[in-house]
């Protein structure tokens, strides 16, 4: 019997049409450009929007200044008063950034002792939860008795508000590490170090970032807080003296001007500390990895 083959024709794909690397690559950052487009336009145009309807109520119901002032008059009181306001300014950012160094230092170096030694742990962590939930303005004022400096208490105040989110965050990503990686640097016999290195290390920077994302706000607030308790007055005090003194005088230009300098010095640290974290993580964890929508 004679066998009969039957040949059906291979459909090849064509690859002219399929799309080219240096194409995909451009596709890629034409979209990342864009989403960064409207991360900014966006939120621009609707604060922009806010202030404009903010300006036509003041104008259009003619509310006196001293009760709420228009954001133009804002601004020009900024202006007016930048030699002040800028001393104030410059006090609260080295008293924010000194203690957020120190809560870093700090928590990293007590969350290191924690992921090496239980005793450690178990001894201390209590206090350090005792101190994040105990209300700062509740333990100022003695933190203002028993240290002589007012800079330092200050400093103190800020450090306890900004401590706690360094230190649990860095414990948990310390403890996070893969418990097969674990296993595998045992058996590799690695010392302590390169496994601290190389593992628990990796591991913690994604939760340590978070935590500092969290503790650069907290840290302002608590150098807030503590100066609005203090009660300071005085060329070397910062924006919280400056609000206390507006409102003391009623002044409420001047108080709204200190304060959109608090609120600008917070969103300047946040973005700071994103784009941080961007950029140690962006190219590795999945938390900061840009991907196509």
């Amino acid at each position: 019997m004679a066998s009969t083959s039957i040949t059906e024709p291979v459909a090849l794909a064509d690859v002219d049409t399929a799309p080219s690397e240096a194409s995909l690559r451009a596709h890629e950052d034409k979209l990342r450009r864009r989403e960064s487009l409207l991360r900014i336009t966006v939120p621009a145009a609707i604060v922009v929007l806010l202030l404009l309807i903010w300006e036509w109520t003041v104008r259009a119901n003619n509310i006196p200044h001293y009760i709420l002032p228009a954001p133009s008059l804002i601004l020009k009181t900024l202006f007016d008063n930048w030699d002040t306001l800028s001393s104030a300014l410059w006090f609260t950012v080295k008293l924010t950034l000194l203690a957020l160094l120190a809560a870093i230092v700090g928590g990293v170096l007590l969350a290191i002792a924690f992921a090496l030694f239980k005793w450690v742990e178990i001894g201390l962590f209590p206090i350090a939860v005792i101190l994040q939930v105990t209300p700062i303005i509740a333990i100022a004022p003695l933190i203002l008795i028993y240290v002589s400096s007012t800079t330092a208490a200050l400093l103190l105040c800020a450090w306890i508000v900004a401590f706690f989110p360094i230190l649990s965050n860095t414990v948990i990503g310390l403890k996070s590490a893969d418990s097969n990686l674990r296993d595998l640097f045992q058996l590799y016999k690695a010392s302590p170090w390169q496994t601290f290195r190389y593992l628990l290390a990796p591991s913690a920077l994604p939760y340590f970032m978070a935590g500092l994302k969290i503790a650069g706000g907290l840290s302002l607030i608590g150098a807030v807080v503590a100066e609005f308790t203090a009660g300071t007055a005085g060329k070397e005090t910062g924006l919280a003296s400056r609000i206390l003194e507006s409102s003391f005088r009623t002044e409420i230009p001047m108080m709204f001007a200190a304060l959109l300098l608090v609120s600008l010095l917070g969103i300047v640290i946040f973005i700071v500390f994103a784009a941080l974290s961007r950029m140690v993580l962006g190219h590795w964890h999945e938390s900061e990895m840009r991907r196509e929508r």
